[in-house]
């Protein structure tokens, strides 16, 4: 590591790891160290994939005085924990999402990290996507009029389909899991959300693994919101773990103002279709701001991170929005066991645009 370069390690070693790691691993500014996981073989071999320290534990990654950011990608339960260790250890941290499973603990490590004068990044990061970028940039410019209306879809698919181990991802269920997408796109665009109502139910409760080993469905997997923006906004966001994305129309983020439309096909991928449309005419579509990163580029808001540190100014994905989509969640949870609309109450100020987005 040089005095232009960051160092940079990952803790936890699942399947995302990979593309993290290997994004991370080439970018000139970012010198990644080491990786680490409860489960030692499997941090042992991304190590040597990439040529870098395999730590025996967290401790000793936090030990390791090279070490200037920590790069979450634990477990959903383990986030809360493994980001404060890192905060009272003196480190930077991006977290993959959620930040916390409660705002209480979203909150803590927010305040955390301001005490400490580090920085606190928050997971997912892909309204920072050339796709996500422009349509952020057309609804700063008015394109389609005054938005009243945005729909969000999040048809995940059954995930024991193609996942070995499905039944973590039912625990936390398709809301906590991917409904942060959106949820994180709509509120890069509007800001925060003020009031939920929700209502959720299991849709085919019973379900079977790769192994053939049954697994019952025990929190909702079927989640629809109605989520309210100051100005009066409205997203009606709908996620499940049953509709695959192949199989419906129904995807993406849809933008609808008083002028016109403004379809954004993925809130995941950089290089999602835009499409754009006046009232009642035909859509057509918007190219990117720049050409686009095919898929997603994972290491984007480490770099830009890496890159805020050094330049003294904001970084893009902030704690304060990731702790405020973890109060949306919890409120729209809150709201579908009581039945009540729920009042949020946390705020944050919405990043700056790229420089390339401008």
């Amino acid at each position: 590591m040089t005095s232009e370069t960051t160092g940079v390690a990952v803790v936890g070693c699942g399947n995302i790891a990979q593309a993290y790691a290997r994004q991370l691993a080439g970018y000139p500014e970012i010198d990644l160290l080491g990786v680490q996981d409860v489960d030692a073989g499997r941090a042992e071999t991304l190590a040597a994939a990439h040529g870098v320290r395999a730590y025996g534990s967290l401790d000793e990654l936090l030990a390791d005085p090279g070490v200037e950011i920590v790069v979450n990608l634990t477990a959903h339960r383990a986030h809360y924990e493994v980001i404060r260790r890192c905060l009272e250890a003196g480190k930077h941290v991006h977290s993959e999402k959620p930040l916390a499973l409660t705002h209480e603990e979203a909150a803590e490590l927010v305040q955390l990290a301001d005490k400490r004068g580090l920085r606190l990044g928050g997971a997912p990061a892909t309204f920072l996507g050339e796709a996500q970028q422009t349509a952020l940039k057309l609804l700063r410019e008015n394109a389609v009029g005054q938005v009243r209306l945005v729909y969000g879809e999040v048809n995940w698919g059954r995930i024991e389909v193609w996942h070995p181990d499905p039944v973590g991802f039912y625990e936390v269920g398709p809301l906590f899991d991917v409904g942060v997408y959106p949820l994180t796109m709509t509120t890069a665009a509007l800001g925060p959300a003020r009031r939920v109502t929700a209502f959720a139910s299991i849709v085919r409760p019973r379900r079977v693994r790769l192994d053939g080993e049954p697994f019952a469905i025990t929190t909702p997997n079927y989640v629809v919101a109605h989520v309210e923006f100051d100005g009066g906004v409205l997203l009606r966001l709908t996620c499940d773990f049953y509709v695959d994305n192949h199989n419906t129309h129904q995807h993406g983020l849809e933008f609808h103002g008083d002028d016109g439309s403004l379809l954004l096909h993925s809130w995941q991928n950089f290089d999602s279709a835009l499409e754009m449309s006046a009232f009642r005419e035909e859509l057509r579509p918007v190219p990117p701001v720049r050409e686009p990163y095919p898929g997603v580029e994972w290491g984007r808001p480490v770099r830009d991170l890496a890159a805020a540190i050094r330049e003294d100014r904001p970084h893009r994905a902030a704690g304060e929005q990731a702790a405020h989509v973890v109060e949306i969640l919890c409120a729209i949870r809150a709201s579908y066991e009581t039945g009540r609309p729920v009042d949020l109450v946390s705020s944050f100020v919405p990043a700056a645009p790229m420089e390339w987005a401008l």
